[in-house]
């Protein structure tokens, strides 16, 4: 009997950028399940509601058949044996998200030495996307529609309408 291998690619996605479902692919392809989910943080404020967040992965993800959207609160581990999963995915763009990420995997292996974290180096063309940054530039009326999913520019634009004041509508995609 085979053993099926369910991997945990866990994050904010606030919101799911070209580069994360660009993690999600690789991942999908190496593993028979990928479970993205969602961290639900109470102490941080989301731009999207937790609801918001899933549907748009959900929506961004639906091609891939062994992928799966999901959200949780608490510590990851506990959300991973409760998933029965011994695999967290973690995306990286630069050295700096090494260190932070390699932080991470050890404290998630000093709570979980059964937990596997493996790391899957993102795009070039990916490397300085971020959801913070995707908003940011967004708000200021930056055109990003090229790095997020038609579902989550369309929520941004639902989100954040054009400024009034010298912004010229056409960059967001506003006709």
């Amino acid at each position: 009997m085979k053993r099926t291998v369910r991997a945990v690619y866990p994050g904010s996605f606030d919101p799911i950028t070209n580069g994360h479902i660009y993690i999600a692919e690789r991942a999908a392809a190496i593993f028979d399940e990928v479970r993205v989910s969602i961290l639900v943080n109470p102490q941080k404020h989301s731009t999207f509601s937790v609801e918001e967040r899933h549907a748009m992965a959900r929506e961004a993800l639906s091609y891939l058949p062994n992928v799966t959207v999901d959200h949780f609160t608490g510590l990851l581990v506990d959300y991973l044996r409760q998933e029965r999963s011994r695999v967290i995915i973690r995306g990286l763009r630069a050295m700096s998200d090494f260190e932070y990420e390699f932080q991470m995997a050890l404290m998630n292996r000093q709570l979980a030495p059964e937990i596997e974290t493996f790391f899957i180096v993102t795009d070039p063309k990916y490397s300085y996307l971020s959801s913070s940054v995707i908003r940011d530039i967004f708000q200021f009326g930056g055109t990003v529609h090229d790095m997020v999913p038609p579902g989550v520019f369309r929520r941004l634009r639902e989100r954040f309408p054009p400024i009034s004041q010298g912004r010229d509508p056409r960059r967001n995609g506003h006709a």
